[in-house]
């Protein structure tokens, strides 16, 4: 099993924090790091300040030297695709060559009327989707003089100017994510080196992923070439004791009472990797065990660097 761990930024965090964050993961043995890619502050308390993703990891791919980076997801609607694209291959090439982007329809509207950026009806903002990663996958591999024929997006004569991702990598990693549902199944195949299952319980990876492998053997793509992960929260404690007041900390981030907070983790309780360390090894080898190749640990105390350490002991030592 591979593990990342995975933050929420929009809940206040300066990019002086979110540093320290990465530096601890990496310290700690992480593979990757992901962040969200919002504009809007929450859960927890609203109006808080966001900080942009891809801004942010620019400079983490200076300031870190081993650990992967990355967004889950940048939504469709916040970047024009030709620059999506060399945003992610700049920061690929100050990283060296450590960039995994996702990509997404995007779902919050408030964030999208807070900053003035257009929010069409979901089928719309999916047919975007299908044209942007064309449009981004086709500008990364296709020949000098490539030319994309779209209803939102035009491409005529591109020429990719030598920025080929480092590592041998044809590009930089594309995830896709979901429930693997029929038309970001078909998207996954066609331009996707990693499937990520969200909010995943260990029952609900057998069908997506085989909904995945499907749609790969339709497109004439070996279903084997993806990576099949997951993202599902944590909240470990080192004793029972730790494990509560961990609850009452992320209760409190979230703004909510003890008695909503209960309700709340309790919906929760059979998607997360929570509890003791025996506990959140169990549900690892339960997620292991119905297919899942790599855990993206989300993580929503992440001023609390303490548990960042605890995670990477459990997981990444």
């Amino acid at each position: 099993m591979r593990y990342a761990l995975m933050t929420e930024p929009q809940q206040g965090l300066t990019y002086a924090e979110l540093l320290a964050i990465v530096r601890t993961a990496e310290e700690s043995g992480f593979e990757a790091f992901f962040r969200s890619d919002h504009y809007a502050s929450f859960p927890g308390e609203s109006g808080l300040p966001t900080t942009d993703a891809w801004a942010t990891l620019g400079g983490l791919a200076r300031e870190t030297s081993t650990i992967r980076l990355g967004t889950l997801v940048s939504p469709v609607t916040f970047r024009i695709p030709g620059n999506l694209a060399k945003v992610i291959q700049t920061v690929d090439e100050m990283s060296g060559g450590r960039i995994e982007a996702g990509f997404g329809a995007g779902w919050n509207d408030e964030e999208h009327e807070q900053l003035g950026i257009p929010f069409p009806p979901l089928g719309e903002r999916y047919d975007m989707l299908s044209e942007e990663l064309a449009i981004i996958h086709g500008l990364w591999t296709e020949d000098d003089g490539w030319s994309y024929d779209g209803s939102h997006w035009q491409v005529r004569g591109a020429r990719r100017h030598g920025t080929v991702a480092r590592g041998g990598r044809r590009h930089p990693h594309m995830i896709l994510g979901g429930k693997g549902l029929p038309r970001m199944a078909e998207l996954t195949a066609r331009y996707a080196d990693e499937f990520n299952l969200l909010s995943a319980a260990p029952d609900d990876a057998p069908a997506a992923y085989s909904r995945i492998r499907r749609a790969c053997d339709a497109v004439g793509r070996d279903p084997d070439e993806l990576v099949y992960s997951a993202m599902t929260g944590v909240l470990v404690g080192e004793t029972e004791d730790d494990l509560r007041h961990r609850v009452t900390d992320l209760m409190q981030a979230l703004g909510r009472s003890a008695e909503d907070g209960a309700v709340w983790l309790a919906d929760r309780r059979d998607r997360w990797i929570m509890g003791t360390p025996d506990e959140a090894m169990e549900r690892v080898a339960a997620l292991e065990s119905k297919g899942v190749q790599r855990v993206m640990l989300q993580d929503f105390l992440p001023r609390d660097l303490d548990h960042v350490r605890l995670l990477g002991r459990l997981f990444a030592a």
